[in-house]
């Protein structure tokens, strides 16, 4: 009984962990997002966006960088800003020339 305890912990433990990230385009973004972007981060180009689906909550992942530095912000569905997910200073590669800068659409 306990093993059978054991597995289904297990199981739904790693059911929680997993959450479902899909990678998307700086572009289709909500506009609360990327504004904030421009308003808070300024001279930050957008390297990268995923959304997140983790118990049934969807967030929003938005790599940031400036020069060497990258910071990985953190945006509810509704394009709340929620927090700031890391900060690196002098290890991130510029953004290509190609980046998507923030839209200012809708």
């Amino acid at each position: 009984m306990k093993k059978l305890l054991f597995v289904i912990v297990l199981v739904m433990g790693a059911l929680v962990v997993n959450a479902q990230k899909t990678p998307m385009k700086a572009a289709d973004l909500q506009k609360s997002i990327t504004d904030n972007i421009t308003k808070d981060y300024v001279g930050f180009t957008i390297k990268e966006a995923t959304k997140v689906i983790e118990n049934n909550v969807v967030t929003f992942d938005v790599v940031v960088v400036k020069g060497t530095t990258q910071e990985t912000l953190c945006y509810d569905n509704t394009g709340k800003f929620l927090k700031k997910m890391g900060a690196k200073v002098g290890t991130a590669k510029p953004a290509p020339k190609t980046a998507i800068k923030p839209s200012t659409k809708n």
